[in-house]
């Protein structure tokens, strides 16, 4: 049950809440994936499916524990250890997505947006990752797979990876044509996903 409180919380707060400050400040919607069957649009229809399907598993998990064998658990990974880091990087997860999403203030889109300009953010926890809101999303997958190691959980992984990997090369393809020299000069200096103390050019 408390997953599932975690998982409807977390949703709340970082997408709703989130898309409903933003509207309340700017009037404009955050949630910008088109209808159509090119890759953006088509790619917001897989974070759909990867939504509902992580909403089915913690479901079931906590309401029909009978069923919980239908998800193919992996019982050697069953242990108290791996649950209790499961749960810290949740904990992590949304911590470090509310605040990175704080730090792009009115820039903040789920998708991208052609209609509205919106500011480069290059501070906070952008200064040290060009993704910080996508690496805490699957730092979240993470959890709930070590939380619940099942074959649903790892699909959750797997179809993520793939689908925040494509969003990522979509928004930077964009994001070079909206800002030009002034975002390639911030991509060579800040690494996709974590800078530490030395960064090469290939990212």
């Amino acid at each position: 049950m408390y997953l599932f409180i975690f998982f409807i919380a977390y949703s709340l707060l970082v997408f709703v809440l989130r898309s409903f400050l933003l509207w309340k400040k700017t009037k404009v919607n955050p949630l910008t994936f088109n209808k159509g069957d090119d890759a953006h649009g088509y790619n917001g229809k897989v974070f759909g499916i990867i939504s509902i399907i992580e909403l089915i598993v913690v479901s079931i998990y906590a309401f029909i524990p009978n069923w919980h064998k239908f998800l193919l658990p992996f019982w050697y990974l069953e242990n108290d250890t791996l649950v209790y880091i499961g749960w810290a990087l949740l904990i992590l997860s949304l911590l470090f997505v509310w605040f990175a999403q704080s730090n792009m203030r009115e820039s903040w889109r789920i998708g991208i947006d052609e209609e509205n300009k919106t500011e480069l953010v290059t501070n906070g926890f952008f200064a040290i990752s060009r993704n910080p809101i996508f690496l805490g999303i699957m730092i979240a997958n993470i959890g709930l797979f070590l939380v619940l190691p099942n074959a649903f959980t790892l699909l959750i992984i797997a179809l993520s990876t793939v689908s925040i990997n494509t969003q990522i090369r979509l928004e930077e393809e964009f994001l070079v044509k909206e800002f030009g020299e002034k975002y390639t000069e911030y991509k060579q200096s800040v690494n996709r996903w974590i800078t530490f103390k030395s960064v090469s050019n290939d990212k």
